[in-house]
């Protein structure tokens, strides 16, 4: 597969009219959703502090309020079957209809589940069938499993899953590249394209080193050489700023061999910031 280029200029926009918005489920919660769009999708994830009760919590609530929530339901965080029989019950009688399924960040599982593949393999048995289910991809690689480990993995939960959100990463060619790869070991399924939000530098790149993104890091500081990071620091008023980053992928945006279904924006719970440079971008 190629990068044609194939889409319209105005790509870039249609990528951002109608993103998901990645919120943790931390005390901030309820103002920064307060801070997204009406109606907006709005991924919840699971704290490793707090456990899935306050996933399902803000899930919870975030449906009461007209949003679209998509519970991270981490496999290591459900203790067994009848903890994941009481979450899934929960959230179908909250009307949500998309989960999304990561292992989990945890070291040690609570319960019976080592992965997210045990984790939807008994969703099924239990007789849960959601319109739409969420699975992890790593285009920069993990930084405990190797590459065939993952694409293993991948191959075992694609026939679960009905589309792909990826990891933080900076840079759009890697992301381009690795949507090749999958695309050529047979998995079909639609990419939601993980992006970081806007957040000061320095914030940012401590968060990403954390969660593994080393090379996007890097990527990040050699674009326009360390002068020009500089640069683009200062000029920011110390702020990252997405726009390189989507810049890149909307030539693709519409290209079906890629099937980007949207993008998922990290917003490390700064969700103004975000939500203000989006509409800028849009004009609005």
């Amino acid at each position: 597969m190629s990068l044609t280029k194939s889409t319209p200029t105005d790509s870039a926009s249609s990528l951002l009219t109608d993103p998901r918005f990645e919120l943790m489920p931390f005390d901030s919660f309820e103002g920064q959703m307060e801070r997204l769009p009406e109606g907006a999708e709005i991924a919840v994830t699971a704290s490793p502090q707090l456990g899935l009760e306050a996933t399902v919590e803000w899930s919870e609530r975030a449906a009461d309020r007209g949003y679209e929530p998509v519970p991270h339901v981490a496999a290591r965080y459900v203790r067994d079957a009848d903890h994941l029989d009481e979450v899934a019950g929960r959230l179908v009688d909250a009307g949500i209809t998309d989960v999304f399924v990561p292992g989990g960040d945890r070291e040690d599982p609570v319960g019976e589940f080592e992965s997210a593949h045990d984790l939807l393999v008994a969703l099924d048995d239990l007789g849960y069938a959601f319109e739409d289910v969420g699975i992890t991809g790593y285009p920069e690689g993990h930084d405990f499993l190797d590459d065939r480990t993952l694409a293993d993995a991948m191959a075992k939960k694609a026939p679960h899953a009905t589309y792909v959100t990826t990891q933080l990463c900076y840079d759009p060619e890697a992301i381009l590249e690795w949507i090749e790869t999958i695309r050529d070991r047979g998995i079909d399924l639609p990419v939601e394209v993980g992006i970081p939000g806007v957040m000061k530098y320095q914030k940012l790149l401590n968060i990403s080193q954390k969660v593994g993104v080393g090379d996007s890091v890097r990527f990040l500081r050699k674009t326009s050489g360390i002068l020009g990071f500089v640069r683009q620091l200062v000029g920011s008023r110390g702020k990252y700023t997405p726009d390189d980053l989507v810049d890149g992928l909307a030539p693709y945006a519409a290209d079906s061999e890629y099937a980007i279904r949207g993008l998922h924006i990290y917003t490390f719970n700064q969700a103004a910031d975000t939500e203000a440079w989006r509409r800028a971008r849009l004009g609005e």
